[in-house]
């Protein structure tokens, strides 16, 4: 019985130990992982140490900034600390504003670091030494989750023995990296002769800021609640030596505060800690300021409708506009007053399709949706439907069944209506089919189309649309043109059935598309959609011309939406990340992308470049196989030592839509270039061949040239 009681003595002993022996640096929580990061854990007396609190996230989720906005509360660190050690309050990095509903919180999504030093006093102890940590935090989404960890760090004080950074026996490269991340993320005051002053309206706050220089672009972050209401848009009006930034106050704010303090975000990651006191706006905006944009927005709508002339060459297109061309060969000798009508109703057919889009990218945006152009390609309901329109088309073009040749000029089910109806569904076919491309000029065109007012959005966009239909509306307003057409014969059938290559062409990509974006169950589902709508079209060949054949018709194609309605819940996170593009790109060259990647590649001191890309555009894969993974380019990428990142738009991703954002463009394929001490990234052409990819890494500077620069800095 003695023995016994000995054991169980033993066996609560150890599990009273046990916390203490799996204390760590770092804790898995519910939806984040954090850690404590400490790049160098041998500090001598008298000196100091950098070090942060890391938490890595999952995706959608958020913690918060030190002011949280409308909900939340920002992490917080209580220290148990050996005699001699201090540590410094947690300092927070520039946030960004995180819709939730019809709220708007300041927080971080995927990672954060929040810098922190520890200092040791001249009389500490020297030797081993446990730092103890216990964090608190609130992660977000759609619901909120408390949390708490108690951290530890094992660290030695040592009398003149502090390391050089840099070295292996007392600092982290990695850890090292993300520090400096965090630090150049960190607001600081604003540049010497800046100023910052606000005004109180009664109905809002207006915060005029001179910098010197115009500025175009900025966002306001309050550090006080209750001051200004956080989901309000923020109206920047540039003036010659700064800005003038509208802010909406809040519900409870009655009189003027005492000053206007928070984070000023400029152009550029600029980010500035502002305390603006009660002043008088004298500040206008910059005279030049509408001559200024009036230029830019010309220079655009002319690279809009430049990337839609040179869209109409993109393999998207290419499938429609075989089928276009044969009804115009078809009807090139008849009717030929009619050609300027048909023209003119494709033409509208165009605009109309580009006007819808633009639309409810806009609408989804405005609802907090982080959307880009193409976006509907993300989507599997999408994928599986075009992909069933195009499949049936092709079968009608092999001669599977026929319902007449005005289908053909069409290529969908709306389009075997006669006349004006098929012109017109003809051009909504094409702006379908060709959103996954960004032809040259497009991407700095959609880019900036998206971030301005809604009016000028429409007007680039509807330039973008007049040039991708000015071919053939140029065709039909001159019928003397036709002549260069041949003339109808029995080689159209033969033609028509040739066209039914391009299409099962297209709807072989569609399949990779969503294999690669959702699994093999997605595309299980589309073979069967397939077979589906091969019996449709047996019927509709078998016994033509019969009502009750199209009514088995039309209930397939029902069963077909059906089926394409079930895809998204075949496509499974674990099918995607087994068969999609993640799996590819870890096995290759390439890294997956990541938001904080690039900064941790740029403070070791290596250059990265960035493909922006997607599964279902076919300017991206045409580039990656004739530029990217050629042999002596990706000698060239080893030589100069780049960081080769792939930033997958397969599926939606809102941190890569953000990103390119940033860069001003809305839509793939994009290709950056960052170099070390540089702010911007320099942006490669989007159609690419080795020797331009291998110019660009020619540019980037040797070590030896990078030393002397930072020398003379």
């Amino acid at each position: 019985m003695r023995r016994l009681l000995l054991i169980f003595g033993m066996l609560f002993t150890l599990a009273a130990a046990g916390p203490a022996w799996a204390a760590s640096n770092s804790a898995d929580a519910q939806h984040l992982r954090v850690q404590l990061v400490f790049p160098q854990t041998q500090i001598a007396p008298g000196a100091s140490a950098e070090a942060g609190l890391y938490f890595k996230l999952e995706p959608g989720w958020h913690v918060y900034w030190k002011n949280a906005g409308d909900a939340g509360e920002p992490p917080k660190i209580q220290w148990t600390l050996p005699a001699g050690i201090t540590a410094t309050a947690l300092e927070f990095p520039a946030p960004t504003r995180v819709p939730l509903g019809p709220l708007m919180d300041y927080g971080y999504e995927h990672e954060v670091l929040f810098p922190f030093a520890v200092h040791v006093a001249p009389s500490a102890k020297a030797g081993p030494a446990v730092l103890h940590a216990h964090v608190h935090w609130l992660v977000c989404r759609d619901v909120c989750i408390p949390g708490n960890a108690d951290l530890e760090q094992n660290v030695t004080v040592g009398k003149g023995s502090t390391a050089a950074p840099g070295s292996s026996a007392s600092t982290s490269s990695f850890d090292q990296g993300l520090i400096n991340q965090a630090r150049q993320q960190l607001p600081t005051a604003l540049p010497a002769g800046a100023q910052a002053v606000f005004q109180y309206t009664g109905a809002g706050l207006r915060l005029q800021v001179d910098t010197g220089k115009r500025e175009t672009k900025a966002e306001f972050f309050p550090a006080d609640q209750n001051v200004v209401d956080n989901p309000a848009p923020q109206k920047v009006t540039p003036t010659a030596t700064g800005l003038i930034l509208d802010l909406k106050k809040d519900s409870s704010l009655t009189a003027a505060p005492d000053k206007l303090s928070g984070v000023l975000e400029l152009s550029g990651g600029r980010n500035y800690e502002i305390a603006a006191a009660p002043g008088t706006i004298t500040a206008t905006a910059a005279p030049e300021s509408k001559a200024v944009a009036g230029t830019a927005l010309a220079r655009i709508v002319g690279f809009a409708f430049l990337g839609g002339l040179l869209l109409n060459l993109m393999p998207c297109v290419f499938p429609v506009l075989f089928i276009k061309g044969l009804a115009l060969v078809q009807s090139g000798r008849e009717e030929r007053h009619k050609l300027r009508g048909h023209g003119l109703v494709y033409t509208a057919g165009i605009v109309l399709s580009f006007w819808l889009l633009v639309a409810a990218l806009l609408g989804l945006r405005a609802a907090g949706s982080t959307l880009g152009w193409g976006f509907q390609f993300q989507s599997p309901i999408f994928l599986t439907l075009m992909a069933g329109l195009l499949f049936f088309l092709g079968l009608s073009l092999a001669g599977q069944f026929e319902i007449g040749l005005s289908l053909t000029g069409t290529g969908g089910g709306l389009a075997a209506k006669k006349g004006y109806a098929g012109s017109f569904f003809t051009g909504v076919l094409a702006v379908v089919v060709a959103t996954p491309c960004t032809a040259p000029f497009m991407g700095v065109a959609i880019g900036y189309a998206l971030a301005q007012p809604a009016a000028i959005t429409f007007a680039v966009f509807t330039a973008l649309a007049l040039g991708l239909a000015a071919p053939y509306l140029a065709l039909t307003m001159q019928p003397a043109w036709t002549r260069l057409l041949p003339k109808p014969g029995a080689w159209m059938e033969i033609l028509r059935q040739a066209v039914s290559v391009p299409v099962f062409a297209t709807v072989i990509w569609l399949a990779w598309v969503l294999a690669q974006a959702y699994g093999a169950a997605a595309l299980a589902a589309l073979l069967s959609v397939f077979l589906l709508l091969a019996i449709g079209g047996w019927f509709l060949g078998r016994w033509p011309a019969r009502r009750w054949s199209t009514v088995v018709a039309v209930l397939i194609w029902a069963g077909v939406v059906g089926v394409a309605y079930y895809v998204p819940s075949l496509a499974t996170a674990q099918a995607a990340m087994a068969s999609g593009p993640t799996a590819a790109v870890a096995s290759s060259a390439w890294q997956a992308w990541t938001p904080g990647a690039v900064q941790r590649s740029l403070a070791a001191g290596d250059p990265v470049f960035v493909d922006f890309t997607a599964g279902w555009c076919l300017s991206c894969q045409v580039n990656e196989r004739v530029a990217l993974t050629q042999p002596e380019v990706l000698q060239d990428f080893k030589a100069h030592k780049v960081v080769l990142l792939k930033a997958d738009w397969t599926r939606q991703d809102p941190a890569i839509t953000q990103a390119l954002t940033a860069l001003g463009r809305s839509g793939v394929p994009v290709y950056a270039l960052y170099l070390p001490g540089e702010n911007s990234p320099r942006l490669l052409p989007q159609v690419l061949t080795p020797g331009i990819v291998t110019a660009a890494l020619a540019q980037i500077p040797t070590a030896g040239a990078q030393s002397a620069s930072a020398q003379g800095n």
